[in-house]
């Protein structure tokens, strides 16, 4: 029996003490029927009266967590924003390549050609122990380097298809940068949004499987401004700067107001104060946890959470403003 208004356009962050209903609201009710009102497959959202207002202003909604970018350890930062596509592209329009008839799919570690057959371009061979832990060896075919050694011969300036995988984002920026070729060009389009959200120390190959939580939802947020969607998206983050230093917080904040610019709304489960302090609208539920959740205590401005005299978030927001 609540009625709560999500402004379009803005930045909107819902605090909240732990178990006052915050996810329950955003993520169970919410997200999932704007997903059902954009006629789109979803689990059921949860109990509640109506959807409305300007739902035609918002053609697209997106909730970005912190689960992994990709199901196996092959994913990883490169392909999930498709640079390493072009990278692919770039390789097999070598000169050398040309000649072998390298097409983009040698120069790929998930597909037979080019990928060292003994590791099936894993670069490691995993030998299973019954009562330990597995043990991970570098593969002896390939050294680790994932490809046969005719594909690691293939170089573009100097670098050879395993050397660029080892670059960090920042590196490949410098290098591929350097180029005035018009794939470079994309390949550098396509890297720059993961320094944007502040990845610029993680490998181009480095998987999936070993970036944080925090890290897995920057890569998603770098995907979706390398988008750069025209048609007007809902973003829902839960809790984005769990486990971050504060200086990624401001980073965070720079993607998150680029997207503003770009006409999308911001929605963020968030207790950081220094999040909340930034909000356009915030939107403060409890007042306890469990039992005693569940309703509104303030909405508005940052200002005027701040006055409220029943709300947490606005007696520590005082320290804050």
């Amino acid at each position: 029996n609540i009625d709560v208004k999500f402004p379009l356009g803005v930045m909107t962050v819902v605090t909240g003490v732990s178990g006052s209903g915050k996810s329950t609201l955003v993520r169970d009710i919410l997200y999932r029927a704007m997903v059902r009102h954009l006629g789109n497959p979803c689990d059921a959202p949860g109990l509640h009266r109506a959807l409305g207002g300007d739902l035609n202003r918002i053609l697209a909604v997106e909730f970005v967590d912190q689960n992994p970018i990709g199901k196996s350890s092959r994913s990883n930062p490169a392909t999930y924003l498709k640079a390493f596509d072009e990278v692919r592209r770039l390789f097999s329009e070598q000169q050398g390549a040309r000649q072998m008839g390298f097409t983009p799919g040698y120069f790929s570690f998930n597909a037979e050609g080019g990928r060292c057959e003994e590791c099936k371009g894993e670069g490691t061979i995993t030998i299973e122990m019954q009562f330990m832990a597995d043990i991970v060896i570098p593969c002896e075919a390939c050294h680790g380097q994932r490809f046969k050694s005719d594909v690691l011969e293939i170089t573009y300036n100097g670098k050879n298809i395993n050397d660029v995988l080892n670059m960090t984002v920042n590196q490949a920026v410098e290098f591929f940068g350097e180029s005035s070729d018009s794939i470079c060009r994309k390949i550098v389009r396509r890297l720059k949004p993961l320094q944007d959200v502040g990845l610029g120390y993680i490998k181009l190959g480095q998987s999936s499987s070993t970036l944080s939580g925090g890290e897995n939802q920057r890569v998603k947020l770098a995907y979706f401004l390398a988008q750069e969607k025209p048609e007007p998206t809902m973003f829902i983050f839960d809790e984005p700067t769990t486990g971050l230093h504060f200086h990624d917080i401001n980073t965070l904040m720079d993607s998150f107001n680029r997207l503003i610019a770009q006409g999308h709304t911001v929605i963020i489960i968030e207790h950081n104060l220094d999040v909340v302090k930034c909000a356009d609208h915030v939107i403060d539920i409890g007042p306890e946890g469990g039992e005693l959740g569940g309703n509104i205590v303030a909405a508005g401005t940052p200002e005027e959470i701040m006055a409220c005299d029943a709300s947490y978030t606005g007696h520590f927001l005082k320290e804050k403003l």
